[in-house]
């Protein structure tokens, strides 16, 4: 069943299946589909070329479009993680680490190396020395939503 699909639609069933994956990649989220579609397209080329010659099989063509998906997944995983850039905002999205650097007065004590301290309107968990409620405290480190405190 397989060739007969292949044979009926020759050398173009690549280019249709590389026009499908760049359709879905507008639809679907990421840019995987992108370089997968390449492949494809790169293959439907290729085909084009090389259809009379026998010993360009169905199978030939999906050893060749599994290479050229891999190697187009790598060079386009390369491409993009050199074209990422420094955030203008660091810390956004990561609430406890903008905390760093600021004191505040604990609310609870600390016992036994925890306790709770409130920044603004949010109360949170706390490890550093035992100290009293009330005790003057600076945030030191912050990771997994809990802070690092010292006694100032």
């Amino acid at each position: 069943m397989l060739e007969r699909i292949f044979g009926e639609l020759g050398p173009w069933n690549w280019m249709v299946l590389g026009f499908v994956l760049l359709a879905l990649e507008i639809l679907l989220p990421g840019v995987f589909l992108l370089w997968i579609g390449i492949a494809a397209l790169l293959v439907g080329a290729l085909s084009v070329q090389l259809w009379e010659i026998p010993w360009w099989s169905w199978q030939v063509q999906v050893l060749v479009f599994l290479a050229l998906a891999l190697i187009s997944a790598w060079a386009g995983h390369r491409i993009m993680r050199n074209r990422q850039s420094d955030s203008d905002e660091p810390l956004l999205n990561r609430r406890d680490a903008q905390l760093v650097g600021r004191t505040a007065t604990l609310q609870e004590p600390i016992l036994e190396g925890r306790g709770r301290i409130r920044i603004d309107d949010t109360v949170w968990k706390v490890t550093g020395p035992d100290a009293a409620p009330g005790t003057r405290v600076k945030v030191v480190a912050a990771g997994g939503g809990e802070l690092t405190v010292e006694v100032i």
